[in-house]
C-alpha cells in the first residue's frame, strides 16, 4: 500500500501531480517550465520566519520575527530569502473563491514537501451579502520546513480582495506584515458598505505594513482578453491570479494546479484554459513587476515526517477513510444513515463514492430516520454509522437509547459546532462533551473518544470501531469544525499494520436449560467484555426480541422486575466502564508541578503554547485525552501528581467539571467559545500566569 520515501516532498497529493522544488520561470503550454530550473540558491548561512509571525516555534532557534540579512540570495534580479515558516491567509467576498484558492495553494504545498495546517473561514450562509464583513471568507495556511501543530497566530500575508476582507482580517495582521490589496474594488460604494469613510490605501492607515495594490480584477480581464469571456465572466478568475501570484512569491509548485484546473473544468475547455491562462498571468506578473523585489524560499519538513508515503488530508476525509478501513478490517458492510448538516456533510459526501468497498450511503429525510436506519443495519449485522453535529445529536438521542439497550455496535460521528440550537453553523466548538455523555434518558452510558489533530480522525475512526465491536455498543466518536476542515500531511499507513477488528457472529445455541435443552439467550454476555451475542437476523434458531422495554438478563424477554432493571442498568454500566483504554502518557521531561490536559482539537494550540513555555525556560507537564468514557484508568493518579490543573477548552469548561466531580482535583478552566479555535500565544500567557499565580 505504501512505497518507501524520505520524505512527503517526493509525493503528489492524489492524482494531481507536483514538481518537487522550485520553478523560476513561467510555465509553458503543457505545464512544462520554459527554461531551466534553478536550484536552491546558494548562499543560505540560517532560517527565519516572517517578521511578527507568531507560529508555533520548534526550538529556541525558530522564534518569530527575527530577520537575517545575510539569509538571502538572488535569481536575476529578484532577491529570494529563505524562511523557515509562513502563514498566509487568502480573503474575500464568499464569491471570490477563497476556499479554492487556499485549497490549491495547501495542495501544492504539501507536494512541495512542507508541514502544513490549514484554517477555512467561512459564512453560514450559502451566499452572503456581496462586499459586507459577515459575507467575507478566509482561509489560513501555515507551512514550515520543520513540525508545526496550528494554523498560526497570525498572519504574514494577507490578500485582501476587497474593503471587507481588509477590516474584517486586519485586526489579526502583525505590523511589517504584507498585505496585497486589491486596488480595484477600493471604490466609494463597497468602501462605504464596510464603514471606510477615505481609502485606507490613501490615508496613512496601512503605513504600518508592507502593502501592495495591485488591480487584480483589471490584470486578470487583460489577461483574458483572447478568451472572448464577458467581463463578469473574466472578473471570476481573479483569484487564479492571486493564487498564481502567491505561487511566485513563494516558490510553489504550478504543474498540479494546471492539470486540477482543466480536470475541474473538463466539460468547459475554453473556461479551463482562461483560468490557466489567469494562473500564469499570476506568476508572470510577481516575476516582472518592480513592486515584488523579493520572493520566498521555504524548504521541505524532511527531518519532521518518518519515512513513508503522504498526503494532505482534512479532518473529514481522514474520518471517512478510517471508517472505510474499519469495514475492510472488520469484513463487514458499512451502512452510514444520515442527514446533511454542516460541517459533517463531507462525509456522507465522500463515503458516497466507495461503493466499491462495500459501503452504502442513505441520505434520510431528517436526522431521526438516518440513525434509525443505521440501527437497523446494526441489527443486520453491519458496522453501522450515523453523522451529524450537536443539533442533530438532539434529535437522535432517542434512538441512541435504544442502541444502549439493544446493545448493537453503532457509531455516532458528532463533527461538533458552534451552538445552542442552530448556533454559528460553519465555526467550531467543543460544547457536545457533556450531551455525548449524558444526553439521554435513564442510565445509558455511551463511550466517546475524540481524535485530536485531522489526521488523526483515520484512527480515532478505527478506535471507535474497535470499541463498538468489541463491547456490543454506541460510541460517540466527537469531531469539531476545526478538525473536520483543517488539513496536514498524513502518513498513508501500511494495511498490515491496521488492527484486526473481525467479529464473530452467534451461530447456534449458547444456553443449556436446566432440562438439557439447548437455547439461543440474545443475552449471555462474554464473561470478559460483557458484550452480548450479535446474531443475524435470519440465522436459523437466533429468533430473539428487540424493542426498547428492559430486558431479563439472558434470555432478553421483557421484564418489570425490579431487581431484574438495577442489575442491567449496573451491567451496562460495568461493561462501559470496563472497555479497555491505553493508560494517559504525559509529557513532563522536567518534573513539572503544573499540568494542562486536554482533549479534542486543543492538542495544536496547547502543544505549540508548551513549547513556547519550555523554550522560555519555563517547566510545565502536558497530556492530552483521546477516551473520554471510560477514562484511562490512570487518569486519576496521574491528576494527584500535579499541584495545579489547568483545562483549556473551546467549552465552559465541560472536561473540568468531569475531572473535578470524579477525581476531586481542583482543576483550573480556561475557556474560549468564540467560534475559532486558540491562539498559541494566548494560551501561553494564560499557562504561565497560571504557573506564576
Amino acid at each position: 500500500m505504501t512505497s518507501q520515501v524520505s520524505s512527503p516532498a517526493e509525493q503528489s497529493d492524489g492524482a494531481e501531480g507536483a514538481v518537487v522544488g522550485e520553478q523560476r520561470t513561467p510555465p509553458g503550454p503543457n505545464g512544462e517550465p520554459n527554461g531551466e530550473s534553478n536550484g536552491e540558491p546558494a548562499g543560505h548561512t540560517g532560517r527565519t520566519g516572517h517578521e511578527g509571525q507568531g507560529g508555533d516555534a520548534k526550538n529556541a532557534g525558530d522564534t518569530a520575527g527575527a530577520k537575517n540579512a545575510g539569509d538571502t540570495a538572488h535569481a536575476g534580479t529578484k532577491e529570494v530569502r529563505r524562511l523557515d515558516r509562513v502563514i498566509i491567509r487568502f480573503a474575500g467576498d464568499s464569491g471570490d473563491g477563497m476556499q479554492l484558492t487556499g485549497d490549491r495553494f495547501t495542495s501544492e504545498t504539501a507536494s512541495f514537501g512542507n508541514d502544513l495546517s490549514t484554517l477555512p473561514n467561512f459564512p453560514a450562509e450559502i451566499r452572503a451579502p456581496a462586499g459586507t464583513l459577515p459575507g467575507v471568507s478566509s482561509f489560513q495556511l501555515h507551512f514550515a520546513d520543520h513540525d508545526i501543530l496550528t494554523p498560526g497566530d497570525a498572519p504574514n500575508v494577507l490578500v485582501a480582495m476587497n474593503p471587507a476582507a481588509l477590516k474584517a482580517n486586519i485586526a489579526d495582521v502583525p505590523r511589517g506584515a504584507e498585505i496585497i490589496v486589491n486596488t480595484d474594488e477600493f471604490t466609494k460604494r463597497p468602501m462605504a458598505k464596510v464603514g471606510y469613510e477615505t481609502s485606507p490605501l490613501e490615508d496613512g492607515s496601512l503605513d504600518a505594513y508592507n502593502v501592495h495594490p495591485v488591480p487584480l480584477t483589471t490584470l486578470t480581464v487583460e489577461a483574458l482578453k483572447e478568451f472572448g469571456l464577458s467581463r463578469k465572466e473574466a472578473e471570476r478568475s481573479k483569484n487564479m491570479f492571486a493564487l498564481g501570484l502567491l505561487s511566485w512569491m513563494y516558490h510553489r509548485p504550478t504543474e498540479g494546479t494546471e492539470k486540477f484546473l482543466r480536470q475541474k473544468f473538463a466539460k468547459k475547455p475554453q473556461i479551463a484554459e482562461a483560468n490557466v491562462a489567469a494562473f500564469r498571468a499570476g506568476w508572470n506578473f510577481g516575476e516582472t513587476t518592480e513592486d515584488f523585489a523579493v520572493s520566498y524560499e521555504v524548504a521541505p519538513a524532511t527531518r519532521a515526517f518518518p519515512t513513508g508515503t503522504y498526503r494532505n488530508i482534512s479532518g473529514n476525509l481522514a474520518l471517512s477513510y478510517g471508517l472505510i478501513a474499519a469495514g475492510q478490517q472488520a469484513d463487514l458492510p458499512i451502512y452510514l444513515g444520515s442527514y446533511p448538516i454542516t460541517p459533517a456533510s463531507d462525509i456522507l459526501h465522500e463515503l458516497s463514492k466507495h461503493k466499491n468497498f462495500g459501503v452504502r450511503t442513505f441520505q434520510a429525510e431528517d436526522e431521526i430516520a438516518g440513525i434509525g436506519a443505521a440501527l437497523g443495519a446494526a441489527f443486520g449485522g453491519a458496522l453501522a454509522v450515523t453523522t451529524t453535529s450537536g443539533p442533530g445529536v438532539a434529535l437522535k438521542s432517542e434512538t441512541i437509547g435504544l442502541a444502549v439497550s439493544l446493545e448493537l455496535p453503532l457509531l455516532i460521528v458528532d463533527i461538533q459546532r458552534g451552538g445552542p440550537s442552530t448556533g454559528l453553523p460553519t465555526k467550531t466548538e467543543q460544547a457536545d462533551l457533556l450531551q455525548a455523555m449524558y444526553g439521554r434518558n435513564g442510565e445509558a452510558p455511551v463511550p466517546i473518544v475524540a481524535p485530536r489533530t485531522p489526521a488523526d480522525c483515520f484512527d480515532a475512526a478505527l478506535d471507535a470501531a474497535r470499541i463498538a465491536l468489541t463491547y456490543r455498543t454506541p460510541v460517540f466518536l466527537l469531531s469539531d469544525g476545526y478538525l473536520a476542515n483543517g488539513s496536514e500531511p498524513w502518513r498513508i499507513p501500511d494495511v498490515a499494520d491496521l488492527p484486526d477488528l473481525k467479529v464473530q457472529f452467534a451461530a447456534g445455541p449458547n444456553h443449556e436449560l436446566a432440562d438439557g435443552t439447548e437455547v439461543f439467550w440474545p443475552y449471555k454476555r462474554d464473561p470478559q467484555t460483557l458484550a452480548r451475542p450479535w446474531a443475524v437476523p435470519g440465522t436459523p434458531g437466533l429468533e430473539h426480541r428487540i424493542g426498547g422495554i428492559e430486558k431479563q438478563d439472558g434470555t432478553g424477554n421483557i421484564s418489570y422486575d425490579p431487581a431484574n432493571h438495577e442489575f442491567m442498568v449496573r451491567t451496562r454500566q460495568a461493561k462501559i466502564d470496563g472497555i479497555r483504554v491505553p493508560d494517559l502518557e504525559v509529557d513532563d521531561p522536567d518534573g513539572a508541578r503544573t499540568l494542562v490536559i486536554g482533549w479534542g482539537s486543543t492538542y495544536g494550540p496547547i502543544t505549540a503554547a508548551v513549547r513556547r513555555l519550555r523554550i522560555a525556560g519555563i517547566s510545565i507537564a502536558q497530556a492530552h485525552l483521546r477516551h473520554l468514557n471510560p477514562f484511562p484508568r490512570n487518569l486519576g493518579e496521574v491528576l494527584k501528581r500535579y499541584d495545579k490543573v489547568v483545562v483549556p477548552e473551546m467549552n465552559l469548561g465541560q472536561l473540568a467539571t468531569l475531572l473535578r466531580a470524579k477525581y476531586l482535583v481542583d482543576a483550573s478552566s480556561y475557556n474560549q467559545v468564540n467560534g475559532m479555535p486558540f491562539k498559541a500565544e494566548q494560551l501561553a500567557n494564560h499557562l504561565k500566569e497560571a504557573i506564576n499565580d
